[in-house]
């Protein structure tokens, strides 16, 4: 069964709404996602690109690559929401990531296989991660486990972790496993959420102490949900 939020979403996109949940969902995620890796966009500049499809006035240099990126992950939210209901599969996480990453200046680097798995090993936050070569096992043994289990939120979360400590991409792990996370939210019926700025330590705090302590995670999660259930009661969308 379709959850109201996922239908509202569907419709408003499809209407080209402005000023709704749509509306805000692709503004506050793209710009809170992009944010958390070092995109220097301000929330103003996301919106305006959104609106307009243009940067708008700005006094300081900007980067291609925020502007490129910023517009391609208001495509990969319009990915998530088309495809919500659909099972999670290696193949939609790549094109996930070949579509936040076309266009970027990483996807002229031969090196870098945009919507391909990594082809170098790397570390995030000075932690290994899985080799290249063991990646498409990893990954099919990920979702394997996904599917075959009970898909709650902690399911999900879990989802999350195994995906990061994985890290298939060169680059864009965070928002292509945050995009995941707000796709099997709404495949499941589970209020979604935006990992904001003021959230990201306890974020990442959650996502090293997975495994040990899961209630760091957990509830910096439940407290993004709450936030985005204050914009659904304003938007009067239940849940």
């Amino acid at each position: 069964m379709i959850s109201e939020l996922l239908k509202t979403l569907r419709e408003q996109k499809q209407m080209g709404l402005k000023g709704g949940i749509y509306h805000r969902t692709q503004i506050d995620l793209t710009y809170n996602s992009n944010h958390i890796e070092g995109s220097r966009l301000t929330h103003e500049q996301t919106r305006y690109i959104f609106e307009t499809n243009t940067i708008g006035m700005t006094q300081e240099a900007v980067n291609v690559n925020d502007i490129v990126e910023t517009v391609n992950h208001f495509r990969c939210i319009d990915m998530v929401i088309d495809h919500a209901t659909d099972e999670l599969s290696a193949d939609f996480i790549k094109e996930l990531h070949r579509t936040l990453k076309t266009g970027t200046s990483d996807s002229r680097k031969d090196w870098f296989a945009v919507g391909e798995y990594k082809r170098l090993p790397n570390e995030v936050g000075g932690e290994e991660t899985c080799q290249p070569e063991q990646v498409g096992e990893r990954m099919e043994e990920l979702l394997a486990d996904y599917r075959n289990g009970k898909r709650l939120f902690n399911d999900i979360l879990d989802l999350h972790v195994r995906f990061e400590r994985i890290h298939p991409f060169q680059d864009g792990n965070g928002r292509v496993g945050r995009l995941v996370m707000f796709k099997e939210c709404l495949a499941e019926g589970i209020v979604p959420f935006i990992i904001t700025d003021e959230l990201k330590m306890f974020y990442y705090r959650g996502l090293r102490e997975w495994g040990h302590t899961n209630g760091y995670l957990t509830d910096t999660c439940l407290t993004a949900q709450d936030e985005y259930k204050v914009a659904l009661d304003y938007f009067r969308i239940k849940y």
